[in-house]
């Protein structure tokens, strides 16, 4: 005898038969053409996994509006996105002397603006200064910001008796454009301009009377030159 859990059973799958046949059938009749002949090559194209090519996808309807296909980055451009762009064409640069081998403690050993400050012109003044990026755009018109330069830091104190301006900021440039750029500026605003390295730091140092800038320059791994530059422009 039956029990009334095996009669649900079968009466389940009596139904889900049933329901497969009368799909099938349906399917069936609604594809017979031409007097019950039913193409094969239809049949074999709706038997097939529905397939979608994210490619083709995303040309169609191209006057519509609709998102971007993936989030917008926030990411940095690549340091080589601005290599040479931004100076004048057919700007010509004197070149740098060769450097003089020192030992220069000031360039492996100063880690901050401050201290690179105090070693050039000495702690009264260096001590005074105040770190604001807004400094960068304060530099003397005679010891510009390249044109390429991204700022990391800058700072100074202008009043009491001082007169400094430091930045530190890093392009990509390679080293000897650098050197050569900041020779150049250096030169054509009247400034005797002295060029010595310590183990890969190089140290560009001008006066033009009260006035005078250090500038130190090492080359970074990816091809770009790292350059921190203390400007005093002998004023008060």
């Amino acid at each position: 005898m039956a029990r009334p859990y095996q009669i649900a059973v079968l009466g389940a799958c009596v139904l889900v038969a049933a329901c497969g046949d009368g799909g099938a059938q349906g399917n069936s009749a609604a594809m017979q053409l031409d007097g019950d002949a039913i193409d094969p090559a239809v049949m074999e194209a709706l038997g097939d996994p529905i397939m979608i090519d994210p490619l083709l996808t995303a040309q169609a309807d191209r006057d519509s509006v609709r998102p971007p296909p993936r989030p917008y980055s926030g990411a940095l451009p690549q340091d080589a996105v601005a290599t040479g762009t931004s100076l004048p064409a057919g700007e010509k640069l004197l070149r740098a002397p060769a450097p003089v081998e020192q030992r220069n403690p000031a360039a492996r050993e100063s880690i901050t603006l401050e201290a690179l400050a105090a070693r050039q012109f000495g702690p009264a003044c260096a001590a005074k200064l105040r770190y604001s990026a807004g400094w960068a755009n304060r530099l003397p018109a005679a010891t510009p910001l390249h044109p390429d330069a991204r700022v990391i830091e800058a700072a100074g104190v202008q009043g009491d008796g001082c007169a400094l301006r430091a930045v530190g900021f890093y392009a990509a440039q390679p080293l000897q454009a650098m050197l050569d750029w900041h020779y150049t500026q250096a030169r054509r605003a009247g400034y005797t301009v002295e060029h010595r390295s310590d183990e890969g730091v190089h140290l560009l140092t001008g006066t033009r009377g009260p006035a005078a800038f250090a500038a130190y320059l090492a080359e970074r791994g990816d091809g770009g030159s790292d350059v921190e530059m203390i400007v005093s422009d002998g004023g008060a």
